[in-house]
């Protein structure tokens, strides 16, 4: 690397240097998360700018720092659930890196393709722990990108999977995604519930919400035994919800405590406390405490998204990139 120049990677040239390579999604986000867990990283609390509290259109900014690769990184990322009724991508990211030793800015890459499937990565992360081992169904609320990165990870993770459960707001979405997916996993039998939750989730081994809207759609009485829900974004489901669980897993739940999730507002409601949290994930990736420990067991995941999980994982892309010669060298 001259560190007179940085590379620069396009949302094309980081999908080509990708190539549907999941494998390289799952490890950085256990990879990261390990990290984070032994404490060889730096994590300063995610910034996010909410311009309204109805759609929360916001920007967050998100910073890591990973000693074992010499790296530190900042994610910029827009998420503006109403640019979809103005036809354009509701989430867009740009990722900063730069090495640790001299602080030089090493690349800049468009992440809006890497949000989507690091936030997916980490759902599917929770289902290889949390779901159980002979899972064949999937529900979805929601029928966007994010609901289509999330079926393609688990089903990666989760080769059993054989229906497949999709309801949205707008039927049309459901069309779209089952569409596009359904002669890829031909495995694997696609319900179109139009925007019927209910029947989307109730025979569901594994339920995800993945909705740009700040409704509780998702209701307790829906969910059957040894389901794993896992909850992607704000305020997707009722206090029922996680009151029912056998088990409630975070990514980080001290990151999550301050953010707007469901569990959070229990928290603040005075519905839930630190005690109703069983584990973060990485306790469980690392053995310290178990995962599902029967086949009757509720459980409810929640994830925030965490920064150290995007900087390795673009670190990654870097590195691939370097060694296929892929973007642009640009003169600071």
């Amino acid at each position: 690397m001259n560190k007179s120049n940085f590379l620069y990677l396009s949302s094309s040239e980081v999908h080509s240097v990708l190539e549907d390579d999941y494998q390289l999604v799952l490890d950085s986000v256990e990879d990261s998360i390990k990290m984070m867990n032994e404490g060889t990283t730096i994590q300063p609390d995610k910034n996010s700018q909410i311009f309204d509290t109805t759609y929360q259109n916001r920007i967050n900014c998100m910073s890591a720092t990973l000693r074992k690769t010499d790296t530190c990184g900042m994610k910029w990322v827009s998420v503006f659930p109403e640019n979809k009724k103005k036809g354009i991508e509701n989430v867009e990211g740009f990722v900063l890196l730069s090495e640790i030793n001299t602080g030089k800015l090493k690349c800049a890459m468009n992440a809006t393709e890497l949000t989507s499937l690091r936030t997916a990565g980490v759902g599917a992360v929770a289902a290889k722990y949390l779901a159980k081992k002979n899972s064949e169904t999937i529900g979805f609320i929601g029928a966007g990108e994010e609901a289509k990165a999330h079926f393609k990870l688990i089903k990666f993770i989760n080769k059993n999977i054989k229906r497949c459960f999709v309801s949205s707001r707008t039927c049309n979405s459901v069309k779209q995604f089952i569409d596009e997916f359904q002669k890829k996993y031909p495995d694997v039998v696609f319900v179109d519930c139009g925007n019927n939750f209910e029947n989307a989730v109730k025979s569901a081994d594994i339920i995800v919400t993945a909705i740009s809207s700040q409704e509780q759609v998702l209701k307790a009485k829906w969910i059957k035994e040894g389901a794993l829900y896992i909850h992607v974004a704000g305020i997707e489901d009722e206090y029922a919800v996680a009151k029912k669980a056998s088990k409630i897993v975070c990514d980080c739940w001290e990151c999550v405590k301050h953010r707007s999730q469901t569990i959070v507002q229990m928290y603040k409601d005075g519905e839930l406390t630190d005690n109703d949290i069983y584990a973060d994930i990485a306790k469980i990736i690392t053995g310290e405490k178990a995962g599902r420990e029967s086949d009757a067991e509720f459980i409810y995941f929640n994830s925030v998204g965490l920064a150290v999980e995007d900087i390795l994982f673009a670190n990654r892309i870097y590195e691939r990139a370097i060694k296929l010669g892929a973007g642009q060298w640009i003169e600071k």
